[in-house]
């Protein structure tokens, strides 16, 4: 079975722990603008250490750069961000290290076509943690297991399937250790089918306690894994709530109308 995802659990087990409250990123007034503009507006927002997080919400409402602003893939023009009580430094070395501290798969892959699945997860690795091949290695093998694709090890990323791909991009995140992983709509490039292999692999890392901001149209993934749903629109937080709450009686006319339109009843 190496190649199945992580084996399914019962949805009510798939939340951790709640989390300590101890906080882990924090973002304090950020705003972005890119030209005229103003994607993100005084943006504030609290991770705890294991927290789950899921960022939801119209398109263009600035979930993506938000997200991608935690790691400085975007830079911001005003407010502060921290990681673990560390402010995000501007560029160079001491940045490079931080973004090891901070794993993030994105929507695309963004493996290396050229180099095989185990060097894709060893990288990194070897490169910035300065780790010996043969520990990265060994590394590199037991997360391939962790999500469910071990048999690839030796492939190029395109012998495999969209959802093996990204769960090699999750397995590459992880072998740098981080404290916090972010997700940027992980799922949105994938065919149906494989949407839930990923999920699942997600829900366990949730079950394990990592610290994670999951941008996502998948509703039913926030409402079985988030400890607190963040619902976006025009740049601004709108609100957030644990997802019984907010899913069974969101308090804004913003969200309500949002979940009208996504939410079959």
């Amino acid at each position: 079975m190496s190649d199945s995802p992580v084996s399914p659990a019962s949805p009510r087990s798939e939340r951790a722990v709640p989390p300590s409250g101890e906080p882990l990123v924090v973002l304090d007034g950020v705003n972005k603008h890119f030209g005229a503009l103003h994607v993100l507006r005084d943006i504030d927002l609290t991770v705890a250490r294991g927290e789950v997080v899921v960022v939801i919400g119209p398109s263009g409402s600035g979930k993506s750069t938000l997200c991608r602003t935690i790691n400085r893939l975007e830079t911001i023009d005003s407010g502060a961000i921290s990681i673990d009580g560390r402010p995000l430094p501007q560029e160079g070395r001491e940045l490079a290290r931080l973004r090891a501290d901070v794993g993030m798969v994105f929507q695309s892959f963004n493996l290396f076509t050229h180099k095989t699945v185990l060097e894709n997860v060893t990288l990194g690795q070897i490169k910035v943690r300065k780790s010996p091949r043969e520990t990265a290695e060994r590394t590199a093998r037991s997360l391939l297991d962790r999500v469910g694709v071990s048999g690839q090890a030796d492939k190029y990323p395109a012998q495999l399937s969209g959802g093996q791909q990204q769960r090699v991009a999750i397995a590459r995140a992880l072998a740098m250790e981080p404290k916090v992983m972010l997700f940027d709509e992980p799922t949105s490039a994938l065919d149906p089918e494989m949407i839930n292999e990923v999920l699942e692999v997600m829900r366990q890392l949730a079950r394990d306690g990592m610290t994670m901001v999951v941008v996502t149209h998948e509703m039913g993934f926030a409402r079985s894994a988030a400890h607190r749903v963040v619902f976006m629109a025009d740049g601004r937080i709108v609100e957030q709530a644990p997802p019984d709450r907010f899913f069974s009686s969101p308090r804004s006319e913003r969200a309500k109308d949002f979940l009208s339109k996504i939410l079959h009843h």
